[in-house]
């Protein structure tokens, strides 16, 4: 008999390079909610993996408490947790699908949407400003994130280098984005507009007062003491600015938002007759169907059954 003795391997290594392709799969925003998600049930007494009927009880003791698109979104960070440690998720199982579906007839309620910001509050906004950092800030910020439909994301991301100055205006790459995780890239259109309202103008004021370079952020953090630093501004931040903005003219700031000036290009492009196909190339829908709220916003009074009756 052979002395020889066959020893168990252990599982291949994986490569370095194949650990960076998952760990980017999906976004750092999308990581740090799952992460979160996954924290608020363990917290609750959850372990992965878990059961069915363990995950039914999570979810009902939710229900109610918190909005069913959380509900939704904790049940994809707990299936992306089961498939990292190879194990069947029971977000699939028949009481699961059931759970969600009595959850969604007896709790669900339509979304709370932000109200778009409309042209004319936009530029009533823009009116107040002066010639301050800050203000010279907000104003391009708020001009090219009305003008260009852009996600709040996709705006604090883009960098100068990103910014391509053209004879009808300039052209913003959209690097990445919610609906554009593999970097495919997104050119944006942006046209010069009448004077002080124009996002053309006021961003280009905007770079050349501050001093910025030819890369690095276009919008940053400024100071109160009116200091423009080199931190990329946040995407909180650009929500902070809009509802004090709002907040200038008197609206309410809690009904508006960031997406209030992506929602405002998509609304007021339609109110003005901009077809669907134009608005989708400027936002960067998927689809007719997640741009119809706002096209039904905007045409509420175009051609209006009741406005020749009486």
């Amino acid at each position: 008999m052979s002395n020889l003795t066959t020893s168990n391997p252990g599982p291949p290594e994986i490569d370095q390079s194949v650990l960076e392709y998952v760990r980017n799969a999906i976004s750092e925003n999308t990581r740090r909610a799952y992460r979160s998600d996954l924290e608020h049930f363990i917290a609750w007494g959850g372990t992965i993996p878990c059961v069915p009927e363990v995950l039914a009880t999570y979810l009902s003791d939710q229900a109610g408490a918190y909005a069913v698109s959380t509900i939704k979104r904790r049940l994809a960070a707990l299936t992306a947790a089961h498939e990292a440690k190879g194990c069947p998720s029971p977000t699939t199982s028949k009481l699961i699908k059931a759970t969600l579906r009595g959850i969604q007839r007896i709790h669900g309620t339509p979304q709370s949407q932000s109200k778009p910001l409309l042209v004319e509050d936009l530029i009533k906004i823009v009116s107040g400003l002066g010639e301050s950092p800050k203000d010279l800030r907000d104003k391009a910020l708020l001009l090219v994130g009305f003008a260009g439909g852009f996600r709040r994301s996709e705006l604090v991301a883009i960098d100068c280098n990103d910014i391509e100055w053209v004879r009808q205006g300039m052209v913003i790459t959209i690097r990445r984005s919610k609906t554009d995780q593999t970097g495919t890239g997104r050119r944006i259109g942006i046209p010069y507009a009448r004077g002080e309202f124009c996002p053309v103008r006021s961003l280009d004021l905007w770079i050349l007062t501050s001093g910025m370079k030819s890369e690095g952020p276009t919008f940053r953090s400024v100071s109160k003491h009116g200091r423009i630093s080199n931190k990329r501004l946040s995407a909180e931040a650009v929500a902070k600015i809009v509802k004090e903005r709002v907040r200038g003219i008197g609206l309410n700031p809690a009904r508006y938002s960031a997406h209030s000036l992506r929602a405002g290009l998509a609304t007021s492009a339609a109110m003005k007759g901009a077809t669907t196909i134009s608005i989708r190339k400027q936002t960067g829908h998927r689809s007719d169907a997640m741009l119809a709220r706002y096209v039904r916003e905007g045409e509420l009074f175009s051609e209006n059954a009741a406005a020749r009756l009486f």
